[in-house]
């Protein structure tokens, strides 16, 4: 019995339990107001919580490149500079098909949004909304984010 059970830690349990984290790129877009700096949030298209524009990386593109594509699928950013490195980093689980996870870390590039399009690929899946760093912070779920929020 012992055997099975240290074959099974071993064999199926212990590599889940280790599994690296796979890398996502995120878009942290603001703008400038006289009120001091807005941070554009959308709405995951799962449970409908807060988050930033975020996804897989895109062969072919850095990860700046693939976050500023993320945030005009997911946001409809048009026109924005980004910062070539990332500012911050966030650990999650990614929600997966039938109820898996997986450990993601995403890395945030600092985006400044110059245009918004109201057309965008997912316009009928996410909510979006401008918000100042600080509401955004209270209502993400992630602490890494919050704090990197809170740092804007």
């Amino acid at each position: 019995m012992i055997h099975e059970l240290k074959r099974a830690w071993e064999g199926m349990i212990l590599p889940i339990w280790r599994r690296p984290k796979r890398i996502q790129v995120a878009a942290l877009c603001y703008r400038e107001t006289p009120e001091g700096k807005e941070v554009l949030m959308i709405t995951s298209r799962d449970t409908g919580r807060w988050i930033v524009p975020k996804g897989w990386p895109i062969d072919g593109l850095d990860g700046a490149g693939a976050a500023l594509r993320e945030a005009w699928e997911e946001a409809g950013v048009s026109k924005a500079d980004i910062e070539s490195e990332p500012i911050g980093y966030y650990d999650y689980d990614k929600g997966l098909s039938e109820g898996m996870t997986t450990p993601v870390i995403a890395q945030v590039y600092l985006t400044r949004v110059r245009h918004i399009e109201d057309e965008y690929p997912e316009v009928d899946m996410r909510t979006r909304r401008w918000m100042p760093p600080r509401e955004a912070a209270e209502l993400v779920a992630e602490p890494d984010l919050r704090e990197i929020l809170l740092n804007l």
